[in-house]
């Protein structure tokens, strides 16, 4: 899957998921809490996007850049969530539990998504799926 559709899918599944949120919640939860809960898939979205993104770029490149673009990555990006997360709760009083339910949830979510994707992708895949 090229980086673009997985963005659109990735965007898609945020966007549809938080108008149900809005529509099924909105009344029942506070402004601040519904912005937390924006941010926590805002967060999710641009976090599995440069995952896959690191891991689509290393792809067919020595093993020494696969592992270092992976956990690199890894690391980078835990340490720019971190930030990010720190930053949206003391510098913009955003709700903890709404934005770390958020981020968390879809966090899950798009990591069984991205692993999924990159298995059909590896080689040889599509043959074991035949036999």
């Amino acid at each position: 899957m090229s980086l673009g559709r997985y963005a659109g899918f990735v965007l898609a599944v945020v966007a549809g998921s938080l108008a149900l949120v809005w529509l099924g919640l909105g009344q029942r939860l506070s402004g601040a809490a519904l912005r937390g809960v924006v941010m926590g898939g805002a967060l999710a979205a641009v976090n599995t996007l440069a995952a896959y993104g690191l891991v689509r770029w290393a792809q067919g490149r020595s093993t020494n850049a696969f592992m270092g673009a992976v956990l690199g990555g890894m690391v980078g990006r835990m340490g720019l969530m971190l930030a990010a997360v720190v930053a949206a709760v003391l510098l913009l009083g955003v709700p903890k539990v709404p934005l770390a339910l958020s981020l968390l949830s879809y966090f899950v979510f798009f990591l069984i998504f991205e692993i999924a994707v990159l298995q059909r992708q590896r080689p040889g895949a599509a043959a074991e799926v035949r036999q």
